[in-house]
């Protein structure tokens, strides 16, 4: 097996009939994207990339200060793991609910709630972003009148 030496310059992988990869592939740090949630990724293991079915998995890291749009994933669940740092992630069908993940955290997002994920602090918060859905961005259904329901600033929960 000859591997990638970053996603960018290998993206084709080879496939049995059943259209299933049928080599394990390596993903080199390196290419990155800027997600339709208005976040910077660092490419990872996806369709577009590997040729995985059924999962994706990529780096994100929150500047501080910096925040995702309101979002979903249609059909499709998410697990988090924070590396470093912390952000304030608020859930639900108005966004009413939230909670901070610190470096340490998993995090699940069910398929189809609406998130909107947000560094407050003074960090950079990094996480291992995994989703059931191969293809990076195609599940990504942006809600923008949701956005405005969050406010740049809450009050303080570290504890």
């Amino acid at each position: 097996m000859k591997p990638a030496e970053n996603a960018s310059q290998e993206t084709r992988a080879a496939a049995r009939a059943d259209g299933k990869p049928e080599e394990c592939r390596l993903v080199r740090a390196g290419g990155g994207y800027s997600g339709k949630q208005g976040l910077d990724y660092l490419e990872g293991i996806a369709k577009e990339t590997v040729g995985s079915t059924g999962i994706c998995m990529h780096l994100l890291t929150i500047p501080p200060g910096g925040r995702a749009k309101a979002h979903k994933h249609e059909n499709h669940e998410t697990a988090v793991y924070v590396l470093s740092g912390e952000a304030c992630t608020w859930y639900g069908e108005r966004l009413e609910h939230q909670f901070i993940a610190r470096a340490g955290d998993m995090v699940y997002i069910p398929a189809g709630t609406p998130h909107l994920p947000a560094n407050l602090g003074d960090e950079p918060c990094t996480a291992v972003i995994a989703r059931t859905d191969p293809h990076e961005q195609e599940s990504v259904v942006l809600l923008p009148e949701l956005d405005e329901l969050v406010p740049d600033k809450v009050p303080d929960q570290r504890g």
